[in-house]
């Protein structure tokens, strides 16, 4: 039975080779689209699953009221939840940065994590070789990843071997312990060189590791077996009011958890997770994944509808079949398998071909993604098992209506008739829904790529408050190493040729800290808090913001300067004694209550800068500068009090000319290695720095444009393939027109308006469903581009314009016929 069932199936292909090439092609490129789309998600939510013992681990982040939710948080508060709780089995603080290292004299920087010793009992990572618990337990100890010790010590055995690194300008060797797997893409943690953390290396400024605001790190804690992280949750508010009691600022009782708050998160659940800011690698959103799994199910039901629209259409011609077998015993149960059988056998043969083609564009898709996408048919996570499903799901939801309406033909009016075929079952109304809901998809994802693609490009592009035209930024200006030729390079670098101006400042574009100090202004006793940076007087004009009201900082005029030595109380109180002045930027007026930038000029506001004992320090506002949005355009401009402070700054711009802004650029990387041979110089132009922000969008970006392309041709070889059927259907109709005077474009214009129908009335449900989620989409920028209709009268332009190229060749074929041999027609 199922041997004559496939031969049947297989005879039925033959015959009509063009219905069967294109609901095989469609078939395929709607699995094929939909196995990439779900192995892309697949992958997005798999992030860190492959951790052992994942489920007890968690990363504890903060909730900064104004500001982006971030992964990082204070060493302080790892270290009080791990005391405050018992159900915390294992604590541990890891902090980032990229000190100088010296290897055989040569000096490169590179990521290194420092990290307490319980860090690698809680995120379990593989070990290649030494002991996970003891790897980190003396002060000079190094784990390196594989593909470090290979880089760092190649041919020879890594353990034992030692590096130098510089850190807070000292400089330390450490000895190679143990050497773990390379982290797999699919981790939110980043490593390659790790190091114990070393609390007596901040003995200089021990009040970084006090503060509960100074979010300078990541902690990470386990909980013990069976216990919920709810636990932990409920337990918060008391652990704060313990740990963080009120104190009095300037005429109220705050504490630092009042503009702070945190939350424990799974390490599972960090890369889709809202905590954006401080991320060790690009995170993605729930949103953006759960709209991929969409697409991915919508274009393989496109591709179903294809194959229900084609086999109702191609009823008719089979109704004799249907008949003479029905006369010859046939049970209707006989013939819906019959055609579920077809139904399968069509769909495991565009399973084979969409496998084909998952295989060769796999390796493109990931490199573009910068995903790790693979596919493995066989083994956990394999993909042969759910292929079958979706070869069984897909083939009888293709086949189950089709296979209903052919089977219910009456066979006396069938054999009655006086032609091979009698009225075509399925419903034409049936078709023409189905093509709507088709092209609504189709007309929705054309909306929706645009838009994105537009709103992406803008970002991209727009101005930023500043001038990005020959702007460089430099990077390393803080280090501790620098601090004896700092002024030497900055003087160096302002007289290189082609160098127009240099500034400096904690702040620069898309840096990663935020400083946020808390203000107060008279006759308001709720802090106000906002952004504090350092900055030196090149900084405003360098940068291309222009003043808007008052004046710029002048290291010349008197109480302009606010460096003070770090940690010298003396200095500190004669700052609170005398004031300083400072300039805010146009949302920091507004932050602090002034309606206009005039209105700022003079006013007077205290801020939170040295020790709370000394009181707050006066600050007289000189100056108010345009905006600039020195991050994300996702987020507003981030309102700002710029000081007068060389010895707060982190980053450095250099204005070079712009017609020879590469040969100024290695000017100036001579001169860095002149006065500092052992800092490699890194620098980067503010475009490209802009232009990077927004990669991995773009390339979601252009990945949903092209499934969205795949999704128009799978519509488009339906309507093809109908409109073929319906115009062979028509033939005599057309020839008695023919006969009766109508011309080859009359023809033509009647074909191409009975399809394009359900395309124009497909814009009525696509409009509505794009212009919600786009809105919504767009608000998540502070920056964004219009939603007008042209956004929508263009994509139902387009649609219609697709559909009626795709209609129009077949129908000049069909008007161009000979109207005798139309009459002839069966």
């Amino acid at each position: 039975m199922l041997q004559n069932y496939l031969v049947t199936a297989l005879r039925a292909l033959n015959r009509n080779r063009v219905f069967a090439a294109i609901n095989i092609l469609g078939l395929a490129i709607g699995m094929a689209a939909c196995i990439l789309l779900l192995l892309f998600v697949s992958y997005e939510t798999s992030y860190d699953q492959w951790l052992p013992d994942h489920a007890r681990a968690y990363q504890v982040q903060s909730k900064s009221k104004g500001s982006p939710d971030s992964q990082l948080s204070a060493f302080i508060v790892g270290r009080t939840l791990a005391k405050d709780f018992p159900q915390i089995e294992r604590q541990a603080y890891v902090a980032q940065g990229e000190p100088v290292i010296i290897q055989n004299g040569e000096a490169a920087t590179e990521l290194v994590l420092t990290a307490d010793p319980a860090l690698l009992e809680i995120l379990r990572f593989p070990m290649l070789r030494g002991n996970r618990a003891t790897a980190l337990d003396t002060v000079d100890s190094l784990v390196l990843t594989a593909e470090a010790a290979a880089r760092r010590f190649p041919g020879i055995d890594p353990i034992g071997q030692t590096l130098t690194i510089v850190s807070r300008g000292k400089q330390k060797a450490y000895r190679v312990t143990a050497i773990m797997a390379d982290l797999p893409e699919n981790s939110h943690f980043k490593a390659g060189l790790i190091v114990p953390f070393n609390r007596a290396a901040y003995s200089d400024n021990p009040q970084e590791l006090l503060r509960y605001g100074w979010n300078s790190g990541y902690n990470y804690i386990q909980l013990r077996p069976g216990v919920s992280p709810d636990d932990i949750t409920r337990g918060l508010p008391a652990w704060e009011s313990r740990n963080m009691p009120k104190q009095p600022f300037a005429g109220a009782m705050l504490s630092e958890g009042d503009s702070i708050d945190w939350q424990i998160v799974p390490v599972a659940e960090v890369h889709l997770g809202s905590a954006s800011q401080g991320s060790q690698t690009p995170g993605n959103d729930p949103a953006t994944i759960t709209t991929f799994a969409i697409v991915a199910f919508l274009i393989l039901a496109m591709a179903c509808i294809n194959f229900t629209n084609l086999a109702t259409a191609r009823a008719a011609h089979r109704a004799r079949e249907v008949a003479l077998r029905k006369v010859l015993g046939a049970s209707r149960l006989q013939l819906v398998s019959q055609f579920l059988g077809e139904s399968l056998t069509v769909a495991l043969i565009s399973l084979l071909i969409a496998f084909a083609i998952v295989e060769l564009s796999l390796p493109g898709l990931s490199d573009f993604l910068g995903a790790d996408l693979q596919m493995h048919y066989l083994g956990a996570g394999g993909a042969l098992l759910p292929a079958m499903a979706l070869w069984l799901v897909v083939g009888i939801a293709a086949g189950v209506y089709p296979a209903l309406v052919l089977s219910r033909f009456d066979p006396a009016p069938v054999l009655k008739a006086n032609s091979s075929g009698t009225a075509t079952g399925g419903g034409p109304r049936i078709r023409s829904a189905l093509v709507l809901g088709q092209f609504a998809v189709s007309i929705a994802l054309i909306i929706c790529t645009s838009v994105i693609a537009a709103q992406t490009r803008y970002a991209r592009t727009s101005n930023p408050g500043f001038d990005r035209t020959g702007l460089l930024q430099i990077d390393g200006i803080a280090r501790r190493q620098l601090s004896p030729v700092v002024e030497q390079i900055i003087t160096a670098i302002a007289r290189t040729p082609g160098v127009e101006s240099v500034g400096r400042s904690m702040i620069g574009v898309n840096t990663d800290g935020r400083i946020n100090s808390l203000v107060r202004r008279d006759g308001n006793p709720a802090p106000i808090e906002i952004g504090g940076y350092g900055m030196d007087d090149g900084f405003f004009k360098t940068m291309g913001l222009r003043l808007l009201a008052g004046r710029d900082l002048d290291a010349n005029r008197p109480g302009d300067d606010a460096q003070i030595p770090e940690n010298d109380p003396a200095a500190e109180q004669a700052q609170v004694a005398r004031g300083i002045n400072v300039v805010v930027n146009a949302a920091g007026a507004q932050r602090l209550g002034f309606k206009n930038p005039d209105v700022a000029i003079g006013n007077v506001v205290r801020i939170a800068m040295v020790n709370p004992e000394f009181g707050l320090v006066p600050a007289t506002i000189v100056g108010v500068v345009s905006d600039a949005q020195f991050r994300s355009a996702r987020e507003a401009a981030e309102p700002v009090i710029f000081r007068l402070d060389k010895g707060f700054v982190a980053a450095t711009v250099v204005r070079v000319k712009a017609s020879e802004a590469g040969a100024v650029r290695d000017r100036i990387a001579q001169v860095w290695k002149r006065y500092a041979p052992q800092v490699p110089f890194k620098a980067k132009f503010t475009d490209d720095i802009v232009r990077e922000q927004y990669d991995a969008d773009e390339a979601r970006a252009m990945t949903f444009a092209g499934f969205a392309g795949l999704a128009i041709i799978v519509a488009c070889l339906g309507l093809y393939g109908l409109a073929a059927f319906t115009a062979e259907r028509r033939t005599r109709e057309i020839g008695i027109r023919k006969v009766l005077g109508a011309r080859d474009r009359d023809i033509v214009t009647l074909l191409v308006w009975q399809f394009s129908q359900p395309v124009l009335i497909a814009n009525l449900i696509a409009w509505p469903v794009a212009w919600w989620l786009m809105r919504n989409w767009l608000d998540g920028f502070d920056t964004r581009i219009d939603l007008g209709p042209l956004w929508f009268i263009g994509a139902g332009v387009l649609a219609a314009g697709i559909a009626a190229a795709t209609i129009i060749g077949h129908a000049l074929k069909v008007a161009r016929s000979s109207p005798a041999a139309a009459l002839r027609y069966e």
